[in-house]
């Protein structure tokens, strides 16, 4: 059984068809690519994944279970994580304060506790806090860990953001264009952490990405997307030489061999 199994999702806004017939099956521990032209409907895809839309037909499993029409945070302790194409820190927090944060959906100490600040409750944030450092040092950020966020260089940013969703403890990450602004060093640097990421947590990834050498180098199967609808599936050699990518992406029809 794979870890997501999308069939044939569709959505419509305003009566435009933003998504239509979207499947597609992910494992344990794969790493997935979903790429296309601006509006070709890949955030909208991701939003119907993580409960900011709710697809109008379709089904979403995840895990075994439907995830269609859930609310985010629920989606959320399905174990689903997602990064976003504008970073979305809490700029004014510390390093460390971001990521403790995103440790909230694992405790289990009750409201009573939490107010009255009972010994539960000091053994949690001790916890919360020992793990949040062993993230924030698996990242390189350790040594940052109390200034603002909004003081971080770009790239580091990105890497907060990503600690901050595997703080989730998810068994899929979603990465919105997580190479959006990073010059060709530190996009390489990304690609090796994706890997790294993947075979240190053991989780499945699938990202949106228009930087075609970062999605070459490390997705092992490629979705392409125009107008809603996939055009092409496959490996990265087979997406290379796609003429209907070729096309969709050159505005034109792609010469013939």
């Amino acid at each position: 059984m794979p870890l997501l199994d999308i069939k044939n999702i569709s959505i419509q806004f305003g009566g435009l068809s933003a998504v239509d017939n979207f499947s597609m099956s992910i494992g344990e521990n794969d790493i997935y690519g979903l790429i296309g032209p601006n509006g070709a409907g890949k955030t909208t895809v991701f939003n119907m994944l993580t409960g900011v839309y709710s697809p109008d037909s379709g089904t979403i499993m995840f895990d075994g279970k439907s995830i269609a029409g859930m609310k985010p945070y629920d989606i959320t302790r399905m174990r689903i994580a997602r990064t976003f194409q504008n970073i979305r820190l809490m700029k004014n927090l510390s390093v460390l304060d971001n990521v403790k944060i995103s440790f909230v959906s694992q405790t289990d100490y009750g409201l009573a506790t939490s107010i009255f600040r009972l010994p539960a409750y000091f053994r949690q944030e001790k916890d919360t806090e020992k793990k949040s450092m062993a993230l924030l040092k698996v990242f390189n950020l350790d040594g940052k860990k109390d200034e603002k966020a909004a003081n971080l260089p770009y790239g580091e940013q990105r890497r907060l953001e990503i600690a901050r969703a595997l703080a989730t403890n998810p068994k899929l990450l979603l990465l919105d264009e997580p190479a959006a602004g990073m010059n060709p060093q530190e996009t390489q640097e990304l690609t090796e952490l994706i890997r790294w990421i993947r075979e240190k947590f053991h989780i499945a990834i699938l990202l949106i990405e228009h930087d075609m050498r970062l999605v070459m180098g490390v997705c092992e199967k490629i979705i392409v997307l125009d107008y809603g609808k996939i055009i092409a599936e496959g490996t990265p050699k087979e997406i290379q030489s796609n003429p209907k990518v070729i096309e969709a992406y050159l505005g034109e029809e792609a010469p013939h061999a």
